[in-house]
């Protein structure tokens, strides 16, 4: 399988629709790639909170639209990022009432919608994206020929929990958009190839570069196989991370050394 990781840099003297277009035309030109990943929220930039209601759009809105087309041109799967999505009324999910949603959006060669996939650990604390958008419910895979996607998106990389739960919904390969920050760098990549060994899967992790809002990004794109060796490493400017490996490797290395198998769950708390 051949992965291009598309690191882009989410410059704000540029529009949202300026981007959208370059994106488009990163996404083709990786024609031949089996899968196509890009950052979190790079309309808008991770960072940009005061620009999460105003660059919000539905579901299919004009970002979905774009990256379909261009996901059928390439005939790639694409993992076309996570954008600020505003949930439609009446849309028959359990929050309906316009609430904004960190989405990320998997697409087919085909153009299809495959997954959406709402983050669930929103970053910020009492402020920033945790106090503006929605938690999402779901864990989310994507089978594509060959491999199992598991869909986790920038501060989901520090909670093991989410990525046991994908690999227990049959994950192989843990796909990661972000907006990570430079100051935090180090904990990227070791967070990176902490989740690939302790599930014994491959992470392929898309950050972006530039600086949103003032907050200079990390960069540092990776592609880590099971046993934590990293085949890829980008950068910090913008680039595309194109890494190729196989996603038999998983099965191979999960009989070689049976780690996961010796888990041992529901452990009762302390006696006191």
């Amino acid at each position: 399988m051949r992965a291009s990781l598309i690191q882009m840099a989410v410059d704000e003297g540029e529009s949202v629709s300026s981007r959208r277009l370059r994106a488009a035309a990163l996404v083709r030109e990786q024609a031949g790639a089996d899968l196509v990943v890009l950052p979190e929220l790079w309309t808008t930039g991770a960072f940009a909170y005061e620009d999460f209601g105003r660059a919000a759009e539905p579901l299919e809105g004009p970002t979905y639209e774009t990256m379909a087309e261009a996901a059928a041109d390439a005939g790639v799967w694409l993992h076309a990022g996570s954008i600020p999505e505003r949930a439609a009324s009446g849309d028959g999910s359990a929050q309906d009432d316009g609430t904004l949603y960190n989405t990320s959006l998997v697409f087919s060669p085909s153009g299809r919608l495959a997954a959406a996939y709402r983050k669930i650990h929103r970053f910020g604390f009492d402020r920033g994206e945790a106090v503006l958008m929605g938690a999402g419910q779901d864990l989310v895979t994507v089978p594509l020929p060959g491999a199992t996607l598991g869909l986790g998106t920038c501060y989901d990389l520090r909670f093991p929990e989410l990525f046991r739960g994908l690999v227990d919904a049959g994950a192989g390969v843990l796909v990661l958009p972000a907006g990570w920050p430079e100051r935090r760098r180090a904990h990227w990549t070791l967070l990176a190839r902490a989740r690939a060994v302790e599930n014994q899967a491959f992470v392929l992790a898309c950050g972006t570069a530039g600086t949103h809002a003032g907050v200079p990004q990390a960069g540092h794109s990776i592609v880590v196989d099971p046993w934590g060796e990293v085949l890829a490493e980008a950068g910090p400017g913008e680039e595309v991370l194109t890494a190729d490996f196989d996603p038999a490797k998983v099965a191979a290395t999960r009989e070689q050394f049976p780690a996961l198998k010796d888990r041992v769950l529901g452990l009762a708390p302390p006696r006191r």
